[in-house]
């Protein structure tokens, strides 16, 4: 009796252990197939991205040395030229611009009297709000400093990490601000790339930099990027020489 119970506790314990063995290797294989999933998303986004950029430095060749673009936000459209005395950051602007990398961004640190900032690609995401104002493509735009090109207002430049962590006074690869105030922001001459200037939508920086806020200088409410597109002539060039294409690529 006793032997017939020990046989039977012991095929108990072995059918155990082959369940347990087929549940870690289902475990594992799930693992791994999820792995699997993530690389390949990783790999198609990856793969979406040097298209649609690919195609965008493609159209820039034929766009104008001067090209306008309309920053659609939620609060209205602000329409700005880029120079071509910076063209590091001219290029950069309209790579990004063209690919979709602004659409949906947010203006994420406003001051009234100052200015006004976005591109910040964390702004996506509402659970990175402590890290606002951190983020971008990945790169930085050498400064290209032009004497003549001065924080007036509408002027369109480049955002930066301060002197002591970037003593090259690099530009951050993505976010911008917009001057609504030129005496308060002339002290920023020399010092930060200003690369365009707005033509057409002063009064809607007003409106934004009047917005709420909270003591982050974040909009209480989102002041949204919808997107920054080609305008005016611009526009044409852009839509003759296949933009829609750019932005079609598996959006």
């Amino acid at each position: 009796m006793r032997n017939l119970m020990f046989k039977v506790l012991t095929v108990a314990a072995a059918a155990t252990i082959v369940f347990g063995c087929n549940n870690s290797a289902k475990k594992a294989a799930a693992a791994a197939a999820a792995e699997q999933a993530r690389q390949d998303s990783i790999a198609a986004t990856k793969k979406i991205k040097e298209t649609k950029e690919k195609k965008a430095m493609e159209l820039m060749k034929k766009l104008p040395e001067e090209p306008e673009f309309d920053i659609v936000t939620s609060m209205g459209t602000i329409t700005v030229k880029l120079y071509s005395k910076t063209p590091k950051h001219r290029d950069n602007f309209e790579k990004l611009a063209l690919t979709g990398f602004y659409d949906g961004l947010l203006f994420h640190r406003v001051i009234n009297g100052f200015m006004i900032q976005g591109g910040d690609p964390l702004t996506k995401d509402p659970q990175q709000v402590a890290r606002y104002g951190q983020g971008g493509p990945g790169y930085t735009v050498p400064a290209e400093f032009v004497k003549e090109y001065t924080h007036k207002k509408g002027a369109l430049a480049a955002a930066r990490k301060g002197d002591v962590a970037n003593p090259m006074k690099e530009s951050s690869g993505s976010q911008f601000y917009i001057v609504q105030n030129e005496k308060a922001c002339a002290q920023l001459d020399g010092g930060y790339t200003v690369y365009g200037e707005t033509i057409k939508g002063l009064d809607i920086i007003d409106r934004i930099a009047q917005v709420a806020t909270d003591n982050r200088d974040k909009p209480v409410m989102d002041v949204r990027i919808e997107t920054i597109k080609p305008s005016g002539k611009t526009a044409e060039i852009a839509r003759e020489n296949g933009w829609h294409d750019v932005v079609r690529v598996n959006k």
